[in-house]
């Protein structure tokens, strides 16, 4: 793919796995949930992890999925505590910064827009404080579906002005960035090391780039071509 950021006003971006490392998410929901439920069920991990990890997949691709109130109801664990306990581990991926500063200098519109519960977005914007390098933060929550609903691309024209045509998207989901060609949103990148833990993998179907220095073009120019 060949972009050209003349031909580009508006970037969307994802944040866990996009632009925070989702090494942070994966180790709460996978680890540190069940351990503490484990605990206060008297029950062991082995157990925990298999009677929890059913309950998330039950509400994939829901806004549920990432509800913390809703999921502080049903387990009976106060989840926005216990991510503090673990927020030593939120961590922004290697060149986004560097990144945000370029599409600001060349004048790009740049929204966050996440499937995040705000409480989690509050957590995270503290801990990291990349927030002002945005124009605003969109949360699935606020659009009332989430992204891997293909109405949700265009119920977010409710809450930011965008030109499919002159936007780029930035995602670690291949879901989304399905959703998101559906509503025939130009430049679909996939960010493949979403997690500092994992070792990325080029997707089959979208232009797929590990960090964000592959879209800064060299000085001058105003193209960059992503093999």
């Amino acid at each position: 793919m060949i972009i050209d950021w003349d031909t580009i006003d508006t970037v969307l971006l994802d944040m866990d796995g996009t632009i925070l490392d989702r090494h942070f998410d994966d180790h709460f929901w996978l680890e540190h949930a069940p351990k503490r439920w484990a605990e206060r069920n008297n029950t062991t991990i082995e157990y925990a992890k298999e009677h929890l990890y059913d309950l998330f997949r039950s509400q994939e691709n829901t806004l549920n999925w990432t509800d913390l109130d809703y999921w502080s109801d049903r387990l009976k664990l106060d989840i926005p505590v216990l991510k503090q306990e673990v927020e030593h581990l939120i961590a922004v991926h290697p060149y986004v910064i560097e990144f945000l500063l370029f599409l600001k200098h060349t004048g790009k519109k740049i929204w966050l827009v996440t499937n995040a519960h705000s409480k989690t977005l509050d957590l995270k914007m503290k801990r990291t404080r990349i927030g002002p390098y945005f124009d605003g933060i969109i949360s699935a929550h606020q659009v009332g579906l989430p992204k891997e609903d293909e109405r949700f691309w265009g119920k977010l024209q409710d809450f930011i002005r965008y030109d499919p045509e002159r936007t780029l998207l930035g995602e670690d989901s291949e879901t989304n960035l399905a959703t998101a060609k559906s509503f025939s949103i130009r430049y679909l990148i996939y960010i493949s090391r979403y997690s500092s833990k994992v070792e990325p993998r080029k997707s089959e179907q979208f232009t797929t780039i590990d960090y964000f220095n592959r879209l800064i073009p060299e000085s001058g120019s105003c193209c960059v071509t992503i093999k």
